[in-house]
């Protein structure tokens, strides 16, 4: 693990996309520091696409992808891609799984969280699960007293149990039904988006990321960053060493 500092000028200067997760990553105690917003208008106006990768719902990533200086989101953890086409004035939309499927896969996720409420005392449902299309999202610390890492580990084993995939954020457990996660979906977005074969073009992308359900992503780019608080999760399933590690909880974006 070495300082973002030390990435290489060449390998910098090939760069030409950033892939950022965005809770504990680009906020800091939840929230998002007019720093860091700068940052992502700066890089895109230096002709770099940054696009945010999140565990958050689309309800949020709509509005992301409309207001924010990006390129395009992924959200619900590769749920789907949002991107908005400012010629045409209209938002691109693309699930990894269909509506029909995703209907009955709700309402299979809504048995799941009665199980998850009535068997973990204290969890609870994201505050913002009203706004999600395909995953359920239970919250661990981020509007309730933060949970025992025994309890968010109970809670992953029973979405899996349940025959659903589940993956840990910083402050959620989000569980779905599908072969889906970040990276599968970042590399449909970067396809049909960017013009990118991320496969051949991996050494020009940068993704920033802080938590377990970034693993695939990490385990991914060769140029891959965490901040700081990537260490919390030390021994568990970020199983690829990130390049960097910042000295703060959200990386320094005002020296992007």
């Amino acid at each position: 693990m070495r300082p973002v500092a030390e990435m290489p000028k060449d390998v910098a200067g090939a760069v030409r996309v950033l892939f950022a997760d965005i809770d504990d990553t680009l906020t800091n105690e939840g929230r998002l520091p007019a720093v860091a917003y700068d940052a992502l208008e700066r890089l895109s106006a230096a002709g770099i696409a940054v696009a945010p990768i999140t565990g958050r719902p689309a309800g949020w990533c709509d509005m992301i992808a409309r207001m924010w200086p990006v390129v395009g989101v992924v959200g619900e953890n590769g749920a789907f891609y949002f991107a908005y086409d400012e010629e045409a004035r209209r938002m691109r939309r693309s699930f990894a799984i269909g509506e029909t499927q995703r209907t009955a896969d709700r309402q299979r996720l809504a048995r799941v969280g009665d199980r998850i409420l009535s068997e973990v005392p204290g969890a609870a449902i994201s505050a913002d699960q009203l706004y999600r299309e395909a995953d359920l999202a239970i919250d661990v610390c981020e509007d309730i007293q933060p949970l025992a890492n025994t309890d968010v580990d109970r809670i992953k084993h029973i979405f899996e149990k349940e025959g659903a995939v589940a993956k840990i954020s910083s402050i959620h457990v989000n569980g779905w039904y599908g072969a889906y996660n970040k990276l599968t979906t970042s590399r449909r977005f970067a396809a049909d988006i960017l013009g990118m074969d991320i496969d051949a073009e991996k050494d020009r992308i940068v993704f920033v990321g802080d938590s377990p359900n970034d693993a695939p992503m990490f385990g991914f780019f060769p140029n891959a960053c965490g901040v700081a608080n990537v260490l919390d999760f030390r021994g568990t399933s970020i199983a690829s060493r990130p390049m960097s590690r910042p000295g703060r909880e959200a990386m320094d974006s005002s020296r992007w």
